[in-house]
Formats: structure tokens, sequence, C-alpha cells
């Protein structure tokens, strides 16, 4: 069973690891910005909390790189919300950023050693 983590041991995300999170989160379907930042936190586990000020500026960026385009909508709580989805542009730098994470992740784990595994 999964605890939940209490708001000092969340992790701070670094802006191109926030990017990958929401084009991941995106990539199945249109979201609006309040429900990408729930998806998230929910699919951490509530580990990872994006807020508002880390998440829209975010969502601004990807739009204007191409990544990502925005439509206004209405939410599920019946108000104007923009609903976000990502471009064919946006999933090629999706599988590239996942691609390049999980070397990250690779060389990490190698300097920490082997006592990294035997923790999981």
């Amino acid at each position: 069973m999964a605890t939940q983590e209490s708001p000092s041991e969340r992790i701070a995300l670094l802006q191109g690891t926030l990017d990958l999170l929401i084009l991941r989160t995106l990539h199945p379907g249109a979201q609006h910005g309040q429900g990408v930042a729930r998806a998230i936190q929910r699919a951490s586990r509530d580990t990872l909390l994006v807020d508002h000020g880390s998440l829209y500026p975010a969502l601004q960026r990807l739009e204007e790189k191409g990544w990502i385009r925005a439509k206004w909508g209405v939410s599920e709580n019946n108000r104007k919300a923009r609903f976000y989805e990502v471009t064919a542009l946006g999933r090629r730098q999706l599988v590239h950023e996942e691609s390049q994470w999980r070397k990250l992740v690779a060389a990490v784990a190698l300097v920490l050693g082997p006592e990294l595994a035997q923790e999981r």
C-alpha cells in the first residue's frame, strides 16, 4: 500500500522534467491545466505536486514551441477552461525527451551504485 507523501517529502521538478511530464500526461488526450496538475500528482502517488506558478508558464512555453496547442472548452465543473493537447511535433519531442530521461536515470544509477537497485 502506497503512503502519501508529506509536503516536505515532495520532490521539486526541474523545468525540463516538468515539460516531459506535461507532454506525457497530455499524450492520451486533451486536458485543462488543473487536470494536468492533478494527473501528475495522482500518477506520482502524491509525490509530485505541480503548482500553478510552474504549470501555466510551462504550458505557455510548450505552446510557443509548437509541442502543444490549446482550445477553449468547458470543464467538468461547467467552467470555461483552456484544454491542451499534444501536437505531432510534441509527440516526436516526447519520444526524444523520454529517451534522454532514460539515459539520465541510467547514468545516475551507475553513479549511485548497486545500493540503489537493492533499495527498490
